[in-house]
């Protein structure tokens, strides 16, 4: 078993606490913990400062060192290219010697070089992190973000079929975190829709729906939903096997295999649609909404839009212009037309 979030660990601490350190030893152990360092940086993020407190001594030399870079990115200092070699030094140091953190500190040493343009030397860091967190420690929470970072690298170097590389070494049965699954599924549905992969597609935005769902992200959920949505509304089939089928007997294919043609009975995108809407936050405010964005493009395409009345009634408190001008471009009647154009005309600088 994953071992619970940290965030956990800390809504604990705030509703029992402060508690004394054997007692939060105990919650660590409950919680699946085998170290602090994920716990401390959540007190740090979440600002839970006496129970960093606590902590900090009980860090080893190489959780220190890293934990005071992670510190030293929150305040906001970009330099950090001497607090990174300084952590290394005391990873590879025979008697404070960490192999898990040095595998984390090459990754974060592959970033800030990437970031610099040293692209060769960015890669060679990040596949190092991901090779070492793969051997000691596969599936952690550092592992998964290693891959996550490696899948982003050869992205933004316009390697797609690396990425979508990394994504599949991303295994839904090597106990990932689901969040961490998600991510994956969703950066290779846009992988394989680029490239006319449609079933691998819809395959992928359906099981990052999933995993997002388990690991209780609403936003990605949707993110995941309205991805599957996009790509299967044109392919309804009420003859169609139900779509967790075609998934479950989906296998790996040579490249002269031909796709399988994607048809979705329409129970299942009615599902998705459903949840979605369920579990939408239905406030027009805000100042960026893509959650609002997709579903009313959805809802319109799915002739389901009147399920958005909530929101079409109330062009004034919509916030966002790039909503406002999708929910034009799905509206029917002068009056509604004039309203919204009126809006737009209001947010626009």
């Amino acid at each position: 078993m994953r071992p619970k979030a940290p965030g956990l660990f800390i809504s604990k601490w705030r509703e029992e606490g402060p508690v004394e350190l054997d007692v939060a030893e105990q919650w660590k152990m409950d919680f699946g913990w085998n170290d602090w360092m994920a716990v401390i940086e959540a007190a740090l993020y979440l600002d839970a400062a006496e129970l960093v407190e606590l902590i900090l001594p009980e860090l080893t030399p190489a959780q220190r060192a890293t934990f005071d870079l992670v510190r030293r990115r929150m305040l906001g200092d970009t330099r950090l290219e001497e607090a990174i070699e300084h952590a290394l030094t005391i990873c590879r140091t025979p008697d404070t010697r960490d192999l898990s953190l040095e595998g984390r500190l090459r990754m974060e040493r592959g970033l800030q070089r990437f970031e610099r343009g040293e692209i060769a030397a960015a890669e060679e860091d990040l596949t190092w992190a991901e090779t070492r967190l793969k051997s000691v420690s596969k599936a952690s929470r550092d592992h998964d973000l290693s891959l996550l970072n490696k899948a982003a690298f050869h992205m933004a170097n316009g390697e797609d079929l690396m990425a979508l590389q990394v994504y599949g070494d991303i295994s839904r049965k090597e106990n990932h975190a689901h969040e961490t699954i998600a991510i994956s599924r969703i950066g290779a549905t846009r992988i394989h829709a680029r490239f006319g992969h449609m079933f691998d597609a819809a395959r992928n935005a359906w099981n990052g729906h999933a995993h997002a769902i388990l690991a209780r992200q609403t936003a990605m959920a949707i993110e995941a939903g309205t991805l599957f949505l996009d790509l299967t509304i044109e392919h309804q089939n009420a003859e169609a096997v139900r779509f967790q089928e075609q998934v479950d007997e989906a296998k790996p294919r040579d490249a002269s295999e031909e796709t399988p043609a994607l048809s979705i009975h329409p129970d299942d995108v009615n599902g998705v649609f459903t949840w979605c809407m369920e579990h939408l936050e239905k406030t027009p405010t805000g100042q960026d909404r893509p959650d609002l964005r997709a579903m009313v493009m959805m809802a319109h395409r799915l002739d389901k839009f009147e399920q958005m009345d909530w929101l079409v009634s109330k062009p004034e408190l919509v916030q966002d212009s790039m909503l406002v001008a999708v929910v034009l471009g799905c509206t029917d009647g002068e009056e509604l037309h004039n309203e919204w154009t009126k809006r737009l005309q209001e947010l626009m600088p």
